[in-house]
Formats: structure tokens, C-alpha cells, sequence
């Protein structure tokens, strides 16, 4: 009888991106596999990671030397106040290949074009390019040509739970991790620019997210609202809460595995 597959959604949430790598700690330590992914902004980073072949230990180790300073640096572009150009160094250093065709599972960075404001869903050719487009938080990074000559940014700006990309490979099963479901817990309007356009972009992150949960068969929301996006200081809660909120959805992956299996004896 044949295993039914496994398909893997990872939304974008900066640096609540550890949480995903708990998630993953529960799944490989409960032996549920992972056929294919696809990741937005965050998701990507640790999606690309998984589709390389890397283990949730791994990742973490790897992800605990990740500050703000070594994956991006100031811009002189007028689109953006940073760069990320300096993730591509990060990644070539401790990724295998920098390559879609080399990954060892299927794999989907989302990204976003400027432009059309359309999805772009890439799955081949340079890695590192994707995963950096798929991370470019419109007016925070400097958009990422592609070879198209398209400006591509975030994929979190329409696609913050990428279960739309992670269907192109036609897994039985779609789980869905998202880091922006449980939003936050701000005890107040944020008095800064800056602190508005987060909490607005939260906002509105969110309200898509939950449109996406409807196409998933199972989603994990770590309850991570307390953290910001950009606390990267704070992996080691977020980790465990990743670890905590996976394991609270075991039963129920392994429940649909075994519907599937019913369902086609004979496969």
C-alpha cells in the first residue's frame, strides 16, 4: 500500500520564522513526512532549508547565528531603505545547492510582482534569487529583479499562507503553518510610523491568511502573538511554542493519513 503525500505551507512572519522550525521538530519526531513545500518570505528561508534535505536540528542551528546585520545592509536605492543582497551568501554557505533542480523535495518560494500585483510562484533556476524575492518586504527591502525584468517583493503582500503554490505538486494532504494567525497582543495603537505600518500590515496579513485556512487540511498556528516580527532574540521561545502548537496537531495529520489509506486500499 502506498504512503499518501504530504504537502507543506509555511507563511511568511520575519522572525517568527523559528516557530515553523518547531513545527517541524514535532513532525519529524512523530515520523510524519514531508513530501513538497512551498514557503512565503520566512516560510521560504526554512522551506528551502527542508527541501535541501535538512533536519528541524539542523535548521535551528544553522537559523541561531541569523541576525538583522547578516542578511541585509543599507540601500542607496530610493525603493527601499535596505538591501538583502547579503542573504544570498548566507544561503550559498550553508545550503548544498543554491539551485531549485539540485533540492532533494519539490520546493516553492512565493513572491510577488510589483508591478501586476500578482502571484509568482517560483520552482526553478537560482534559489537564492527566489528566496530573497520572496523576502523583500515592500519599502523595507529593495525589490529583486527577476530574469523577466519584473520588480518582485514579498510574496506575503498576497499570498501569506502559500497553500495555493504548494497544490502545484498535488499532495493527498495540505498541512499549513501560519505565524500570523495568532496576530498580537499589542496593549495599545502603536504611537510611531513605523509601529502603525506593522500593526496595519499585521492586520492585513491576517485577514488573507484566513481566507488561505479554508484549502488546507490541517493548520498550525503556534500562539505566538506576544512576539514581534522582528524579535529574532526571542528563537528559542519561538522554537518551542512551533514545537508545542505541532504537536497539538499529530492526531489529527495521522487521522487523515489513515482515512487516505481506507479510502484506497488497493494504491
Amino acid at each position: 500500500m502506498t504512503r499518501k503525500t504530504i504537502g507543506l505551507a509555511l507563511s511568511g512572519g520575519g522572525a517568527r520564522g523559528f516557530a515553523h522550525v518547531g513545527v517541524l521538530k514535532a513532525l519529524q519526531d512523530n515520523d510524519i513526512p514531508i513530501d513538497c513545500v512551498a514557503g512565503t518570505s520566512a516560510g521560504s528561508f526554512v522551506g528551502a532549508a527542508v527541501a535541501a534535505g535538512m533536519n528541524a536540528d539542523e535548521i535551528y542551528r544553522f537559523g541561531g547565528g541569523l541576525n538583522w546585520f547578516k542578511i541585509s545592509s543599507l540601500s542607496y536605492s530610493p525603493r527601499g531603505l535596505l538591501s538583502n543582497a547579503k542573504m544570498k551568501f548566507f544561503i550559498e554557505k550553508h545550503f548544498e545547492s543554491a539551485r531549485f533542480e539540485d533540492l532533494k523535495i519539490p520546493f516553492a518560494a512565493v513572491a510577488c510582482d510589483l508591478e501586476s500585483g500578482s502571484e509568482v510562484v517560483l520552482t526553478e533556476g537560482d534559489l537564492t534569487e527566489a528566496i530573497r524575492a520572496s523576502c523583500a518586504i515592500p519599502g523595507v527591502f529593495v525589490p529583486v529583479p527577476d530574469h523577466n525584468g519584473r520588480m518582485l517583493v514579498d510574496g506575503g503582500v498576497v499570498s501569506p499562507v502559500p497553500v495555493n503554490a504548494v497544490k502545484r505538486f498535488a499532495p493527498d494532504i495540505i498541512v499549513a503553518v501560519d505565524l500570523m494567525a495568532a496576530g498580537s497582543s499589542f496593549k495599545s495603537i502603536p504611537r510611531t510610523p513605523l509601529g502603525m505600518f506593522f500593526q496595519s500590515a499585521m492586520v492585513l496579513m491576517r485577514s488573507i491568511s484566513r481566507e488561505q485556512h479554508f484549502f488546507a487540511d490541517v493548520v498550525i498556528a503556534p500562539e505566538i502573538g506576544h512576539i514581534r516580527p522582528d524579535q529574532m532574540g526571542r528563537s528559542e521561545e519561538l522554537y518551542e511554542l512551533g514545537v508545542a502548537a505541532g504537536e497539538a496537531k499529530i492526531e489529527d495529520i495521522k487521522g487523515l493519513l489513515e482515512v487516505h489509506q481506507k479510502a484506497f486500499p488497493n494504491v
